[in-house]
């Protein structure tokens, strides 16, 4: 069992999907119409307002008024829009044979009830930059709605199409006419329906015979709860679950060693998707007590990271290195811009040149007396990135630098990034669905990165290129100033890219429909189906 825990480090890495189970549980799923899928932590507060709910469960109910695909942005709740000359106006036209779960008419009324709702609570959504230019939503009829803006923003049907949080509950499940304090039901649009839910035990999402769309294949899906690794695969194995995946809160039901298992037996098929997003070490370069302030420091720790061996050694090759911030496959990036490469001469003497010299205190580099020392913060219920950390330190070690390495919730972790208490690190991009223009929003957003990127010189003029990129409407124009702001955060070594994450799916052979979104939050269980 410790080379199962061990190899946990591959799934949390990739993304990993993980489908199967034992023949006799798989007919009697099939039996039932059912998938029921293993997941660590229960599906939390369902209110998509907030962010206390499993997303890839959220996703299941809720629906915006657009979608972002592969081929663009296309119609879902709004039938068509039109958007003003001066791009501050979005008119959407609304389907007008739309319910809610609990009968309650999808109308513009409900659109801007609901838009209003997330308004009230918009400093917790600053992360998210169309929350900060939503001026306000007007009726124009039964169903049409218009979305006023402060200013122009290109991304802002990209953002209107996200799983949260613009999409819409049942305006008789708000609390005194607002989400913000929770609501009273989770009561949606979407293809299931909340059905029954035991707390830290299972939750299930219902099909929704009523929904205005193609209605779901599946009767049911379960989430189970119960604890990662063997606990999971036996479940699997006996039938008691027979679908698991890595959640949009980074945890995983299985390890590499359970999916070769469920892999080799020949009842199983893997697909895996293209890159998603890019993990990353982030240098806070606005902490004025730490060496990470230096611009040549920060440099040097970007020549330090041997991203090749990382995916080798540590991700088996299942996450391509990354040579920049954003994979070309993220809208606009269609370009290269290669990051700092694996050379240990090179970051020795930028660390030199800094005044960080090797002293004969057991190899630690000092400068006025003062040991080069590095504090690194990891999500502790990654293994994966445990296991960067542990090799980090000992590359560091090598050039005289001193990490401190720190395992710690996911929302501790988060809660450092905003208030700026750390000196190095580990997170991602927003992903696919939410690039660039998430990411690129957050760098100048307390709740994101405004720590990390408050230390450069040039900093009002990076946030000002930024602001105006999202300006601009032609599709070029906006790529080159992408280009521009990613070479200048590039050159100040804020975000040191590892890997392009990707989502893998093994699942069994007679279990059609399986496909990805623009999103690795997210799965359409809506179109899965046993043959």
């Amino acid at each position: 069992m410790n080379k199962i825990s061990k190899m946990s480090a591959i799934v949390i890495a990739s993304g990993l999907i993980l489908a199967g189970c034992g023949n006799n549980g798989a007919e009697e799923q099939k039996d039932k119409n059912q998938l029921t899928y293993t997941t660590v932590k229960d599906i939390g507060d369902m209110n998509p307002h907030v962010y206390g709910g499993s997303m890839s469960a959220e996703s299941m109910i809720y629906e915006p008024l657009v979608k972002n695909t592969k081929d663009g942005i296309k119609p879902l709740l709004a039938k068509k829009w039109d958007i003003s000359n001066d791009g501050k106006t979005y008119t959407f036209h609304l389907r007008d044979d739309v319910k809610f779960h609990d009968g309650t008419p999808f109308d513009a009324d409900a659109v801007k009830q609901n838009i209003d709702a997330v308004q009230q609570n918009k400093d917790l959504h600053s992360w998210l930059k169309i929350s900060t230019l939503i001026d306000n939503v007007k009726v124009k009829d039964k169903h049409t709605v218009e979305i006023n803006l402060t200013e122009a923003y290109q991304p802002a049907l990209a953002e209107l199409a996200m799983p949260r949080l613009y999409v819409f509950v049942s305006p008789k499940d708000f609390k005194n006419n607002t989400t913000k304090d929770g609501v009273k039901g989770f009561d949606g649009t979407g293809p299931f329906k909340s059905g029954e839910h035991k707390k830290d035990e299972s939750a299930e999402f219902v099909k929704n015979d009523k929904y205005w769309g193609e209605k779901a294949k599946l009767n049911k899906v379960v989430a189970k709860v119960m604890p990662a690794g063997e606990t999971s695969f036996l479940a699997m194995k006996k039938g008691e679950a027979n679908f698991a995946f890595t959640d949009d809160r980074g945890t995983d039901s299985l390890d590499k060693d359970a999916l070769k298992q469920l892999t080799e037996s020949g009842d199983y098929r893997a697909m895996r998707s293209q890159a998603m997003n890019t993990k990353m070490i982030v240098a806070n370069s606005g902490k004025k007590d730490s060496a990470v302030s230096d611009k040549s420091v920060r440099q040097a720790i970007g020549h330090m990271v041997d991203r090749d061996k990382i995916a080798k050694d540590i991700l088996d090759n299942q996450e391509k290195p990354a040579t920049q911030l954003f994979s070309k496959n993220v809208t606009d990036i269609d370009f290269n811009l290669p990051s700092r490469q694996f050379d240990t001469k090179k970051a020795a003497t930028l660390l030199d040149q800094a005044g960080w010299k090797m002293s004969d205190k057991a190899g630690v580099r000092q400068k006025d007396g003062k040991d080069l020392k590095l504090a690194m913060y990891y999500d502790k219920a990654s293994a994966s990135q445990k296991e960067q950390a542990e090799f980090l330190q000992e590359a560091f070690k090598k050039i005289g630098v001193t990490l401190n390495i720190n395992g710690e919730t996911s929302e501790k972790v988060a809660e450092r990034r905003s208030s700026g208490d750390y000196d190095l690190m580990f997170n991602q991009t927003w992903g696919l669905l939410y690039d660039p223009q998430s990411t690129m929003a957050a760098f100048k957003s307390k709740n994101g990165y405004a720590s990390a990127t408050s230390g450069i010189e040039n900093k009002k003029v990076l946030y000002n290129n930024i602001d105006e990129a999202f300006k601009m409407q032609d599709q070029q124009q906006r790529s080159n100033a992408y280009k521009g702001i990613l070479k200048e955060l590039d050159d100040e070594s804020i975000f040191i890219p590892i890997s392009h994450g990707r989502m893998t799916v093994v699942a069994p052979k007679d279990l059609k429909g399986l496909s990805f979104t623009q999103s690795q939050y997210e799965l359409p269980f809506n179109e899965m189906q046993y043959k």
